[in-house]
């Protein structure tokens, strides 16, 4: 990768980042908010704002790989070993963590942004757990459980590679059929289609998942040195994030790092924008202890996972794997389940009372 590269990538990272920032701040775009109110109201809105951003992300994806402007074989979500478990359950504890949060990754940026110092402790606890189980005291015990019972697969686990590899009629007719699926389903209804800001945001985060897969596609290529090609994830680039900030000189300021710091500055400049800056803390322990479980269990299901309802939920889907399509059953699971038990009171006494030393 030449020098020029080098600097425009990382640059890139915080344009796309800023933007979606800006887009997921302005618009309530928001996944956990989707599961929740379809486990607690039967409200599918939300989820079908998911399923839009989905469906852009998809045509975007494939389209890139289509005409060859990316290899979606270098691609994460593309690797021949199947972690079943860990798509699973890891999203699975994903989804609950989100859910005692109050949002997954990508809004706790964008809620620091606004001002939440809540989403700063649950950044903080999230980054450094999500890297001590990818390479810390976590990591041993994350291969023992998890690379056992993972499934080798003859083809890399993209459905179009598994199908017809190396058909291009067939991934362009998945892909067709997959997107225009989601988005019939999506603009079908009524209250989705009121709700113009809503959709906006939904197409804004396909097309910033779209933009970033150009981005370390086309800007990190290199036939020596290639960057990763990746799109908009945020469990492990958060860790990055936090590992750059206390050793700047011993990391880099890679295409990941730019992203994080990228939706914070935008998420502030659209909230300062619009006078909805505020500051705001924790109300009590007990909603400290919550968002601190949460904060952990994003950070150790999202690495378990290989992502989260942005990295498997959007980029991943976009790419057609199984892994992201396991990983997305389990984050719904997940989260209609604590939505539910949280609905119930049941979490927050069980809470109260750990905090005050009683038995559960």
């Amino acid at each position: 990768m030449d020098a020029s590269s080098l600097h425009l990538l990382p640059l890139a990272g915080l344009l796309i980042g800023g933007a979606f920032g800006m887009v997921i701040e302005r618009s309530g775009f928001c996944t956990m908010g989707a599961v929740s109110d379809w486990a607690g109201l039967g409200d599918t809105t939300r989820l079908r704002a998911w399923a839009l951003a989905i469906a852009v992300a998809i045509l975007g994806a494939q389209g890139l790989h289509l005409v060859g402007a990316i290899d979606l074989g270098r691609a994460l979500y593309a690797g021949t070993r199947l972690t079943w478990l860990g798509h699973l359950a890891g999203g699975a504890l994903f989804g609950i963590g989100m859910t005692l949060a109050g949002g997954c990754g990508s809004r706790t940026l964008a809620r620091l942004g606004a001002g939440n110092l809540k989403s700063l402790v649950v950044a903080l606890v999230l980054g450094i757990v999500a890297y001590a189980t990818l390479r810390g005291v976590l990591a041993p015990l994350r291969i023992a459980l998890i690379e056992p019972v993972s499934t080798r697969l003859p083809q890399p686990q993209t459905l179009p590679d598994l199908l017809a590899p190396g058909a291009t009629a067939i991934r362009a007719a998945l892909a067709g059929a997959a997107a225009l699926g989601l988005a019939a389903w999506a603009l079908a209804d009524r209250r989705l289609q009121a709700r113009r800001a809503l959709v906006a945001g939904a197409l804004g985060t396909g097309l910033l998942a779209t933009a970033a897969w150009a981005a370390t596609g086309l800007l990190g290529h290199d036939d020596f040195d290639p960057a990763p090609l990746a799109s908009l994830t945020f469990v492990a680039p958060i860790g990055e994030t936090v590992m750059y900030t206390m050793l700047a000189t011993g990391s880099s300021f890679s295409f990941a790092v730019a992203t994080c710091l990228g939706l914070v500055a935008g998420a502030a400049a659209s909230a300062l924008q619009a006078r909805r800056f505020r500051w705001e803390g924790f109300a009590d322990r007990a909603d400290l202890a919550r968002h601190l479980v949460g904060a952990a269990a994003m950070g150790l299901g999202g690495v378990l996972a290989l992502g989260c309802t942005i990295g498997q939920g959007i980029a991943g889907l976009s790419t057609l794997s199984v892994g992201a399509i396991l990983t997305m059953l389990g984050i719904v699971a997940g989260g209609a389940l604590a939505t539910r038990a949280l609905a119930e009171g049941s979490w927050r006494a069980a809470g109260r009372s750990l905090i005050r030393g009683e038995a559960p």
